[in-house]
C-alpha cells in the first residue's frame, strides 16, 4: 500500500506559500504535510493517480529536501 496525499503534498504546499506571501519553513512544510490528507492506495491505483495527475509528487518522508529542490527549480 502507497500514502497518496489528496490533494497532492505540492499542491498544498504552493497553495500555503501563495497563501502567505513568503517562503515556507521547515516547521511550515513539516506540520502542512502532517495535517493534509491522505489515502492508502494499492501500488497500481497510486500509479494510475500519478499518471493522471501529470506530475509525481513529492515524498512526505523527505518533503523538506523536496520541497527546497522544487523550490529552487522554478
Amino acid at each position: 500500500m502507497t500514502i497518496v496525499f489528496v490533494p497532492s503534498l505540492i499542491a498544498l504546499l504552493l497553495s500555503k506559500a501563495d497563501e502567505k506571501g513568503s517562503p515556507l519553513t521547515e516547521l511550515e512544510v513539516l506540520g502542512i504535510r502532517d495535517n493534509a490528507t491522505a489515502i492508502s492506495l494499492d501500488a497500481e491505483a497510486a500509479l494510475s493517480m500519478s499518471e493522471s495527475r501529470g506530475y509525481r509528487d513529492i515524498d512526505p518522508e523527505n518533503c523538506w529536501a523536496e520541497w527546497l529542490a522544487f523550490m529552487s527549480e522554478g
